[in-house]
């Protein structure tokens, strides 16, 4: 029998990632097509694509921005991955439809599981600001998934529409970590650290949590909780903040959701729209999408790629072995415990 470093597995595993890997990314806007490869670093600037026209009376323009996959202020970089700072990406094109007067309102298009607590909190306060300096109408779309994090950037929306498929709430804070110690005496490793400070190491998956640790770190996401919470009862007054199950991490579907206010109605993508150009006072407005072709930072949350590009070549992840990923509180639904290195566009 072949050991695990045989080269025969190691071949195996390469062509398996191999096979894995994407190709250019189309983005299709009527007949026209947009090339966008993973490999390309200096993408282009935004450009509006039309995707819904009144061809008899246009008047002013709704901006279509998604919000997908796992949110996370960092890029997507490997050999599997294709995509871009999704905080980034998101301040940019509301800076984009702020400096273009011709914009009467916006569609949020969500399709998400949620992501880091920070990087949520920083897509919703931009949002919000946008609100506050343009003006313009903003209204949400969920559409497959909207949960934890997602669902916190939804509450800064005028009008929440759900699908009637959609999956959302998931209002709750994650943190995982885990305990490798049976682990690693199984392969005979024996951990040397060094520290000055008794919690510098809280969370290492080398000892179990103390305690005392452990209550430490469930201060901090009782805190991030209470702060879910509050953006809920800012944003969804309507919603009874005394149905405390609603908080509790579970997740609903939009009739669940629709009774207890945590959206405001059920449709689809057209609806929102019609929605859009009902609050902008605009019933004729064309409908755009901005995308790009290549892709320099123009935004403070632009970063520049640091993981590894070998991290994509093995196709398996397993719990607490990613080092190089660090401990991060979710606003996230996960089901699957290793679901922080996953992300599409």
């Amino acid at each position: 029998m072949h050991g695990v470093g045989h080269p025969l597995h190691f071949a195996a595993i390469l062509l398996i990632a191999l096979a894995g890997c994407k190709g250019p990314l189309q983005a299709v806007t009527q007949s026209r097509v947009i090339m966008h490869s993973s490999a390309v670093e200096d993408r282009g600037p935004l450009v509006e694509r039309e995707v819904i026209a009144d061809q008899d009376c246009p008047q002013g323009k709704i901006a279509i921005v998604d919000i997908d996959g796992l949110l996370v202020n960092s890029s997507l970089v490997g050999l599997s991955s294709v995509g871009e700072n999704p905080v980034s990406f998101f301040r940019e094109k509301l800076d984009a439809i702020a400096a273009d007067p011709g914009y009467c309102a916006v569609v949020v298009r969500i399709n998400s599981p949620g992501g880091g607590a920070t990087a949520t909190d920083i897509m919703w306060h931009d949002l919000r600001t946008f609100q506050q300096q343009t003006r313009l109408p903003v209204v949400a779309c969920l559409m497959d998934l909207a949960t934890g994090g997602a669902y916190y950037v939804a509450t800064a929306a005028d009008h929440i529409v759900a699908h009637p498929t959609s999956v959302t709430g998931g209002v709750g804070v994650i943190l995982n970590l885990y305990n490798l110690t049976d682990t690693m005496a199984y392969f005979n490793i024996v951990p040397a650290a060094i520290k000055s400070g008794k919690y510098a190491d809280l969370g290492s998956p080398i000892a179990p949590i103390p305690d005392e640790g452990r209550e430490i770190l469930q201060k901090v996401a009782d805190e991030m909780h209470h702060r879910f919470e509050a953006v809920i009862g800012q944003g969804r007054p309507q919603h009874d903040p005394r149905r405390k199950e609603d908080f509790d991490g579970r997740v609903f579907t939009a009739s669940q959701a629709l009774e207890r206010r945590l959206i405001d109605s059920i449709g689809y993508l057209d609806d929102a729209v019609a929605t859009a150009r009902q609050l902008s006072g605009y019933p004729s407005a064309s409908v755009v999408m901005l995308r790009r072709s290549n892709d320099p930072a123009r935004s403070p949350y632009a970063t520049a790629p640091n993981s590894p590009i070998q991290g994509g070549l093995l196709p398996m992840s397993i719990p607490g072995m990613d080092r190089s990923q660090l401990p991060t509180f979710l606003y996230l639904w996960q089901p699957e415990p290793t679901y922080e290195r996953r992300a599409w566009k």
